[in-house]
Formats: C-alpha cells, structure tokens, sequence
C-alpha cells in the first residue's frame, strides 16, 4: 500500500502549526508551522515507517478510517 491509499487528517493545532496524520499507521504523524510543510513532512513520515515495515517482511495496517462528520 502506498501514501493515496489512505485517509490522511489534517487540523490545525492551536495556537500555531497543523498536524497531518494518518490514523490507520500508529506513529504516523507530522506537526509542522504550515498545513503544506505538515503534509510534506509526513509523505516522508510515511515513507520511513513503511521502509520499516518492510525490512521487518510485514504489511502496513489497512486503513479503516471513516470520515463522519467532514
């Protein structure tokens, strides 16, 4: 599974900065001053934890996030 497979949420944090995440993958967050630099950061978040689970013969979680109220 690659980066577009998954539900990425993004929000600001108060009172400076955004947090990008995606919540299928523990640890697969970024906060960064701007939601572009949050989003960048985490593409590169993601890429380290799935080299991760590679090394390790593992698949990255399925992602089962549902969006209700958007």
């Amino acid at each position: 599974m690659g980066f577009d497979d998954y539900k990425v949420v993004l929000y600001r944090n108060q009172p400076d900065g955004w947090v990008a995440e995606i919540p299928a993958i523990p640890g697969c967050h970024a906060l960064m001053p701007t939601r572009e630099d949050a989003l960048v950061e985490l593409a590169a978040v993601f890429r380290l934890i799935s080299e991760e689970y590679a090394e390790r013969d593992e698949t990255l979680p399925s992602d089962t996030t549902e969006i209700v109220h958007a």
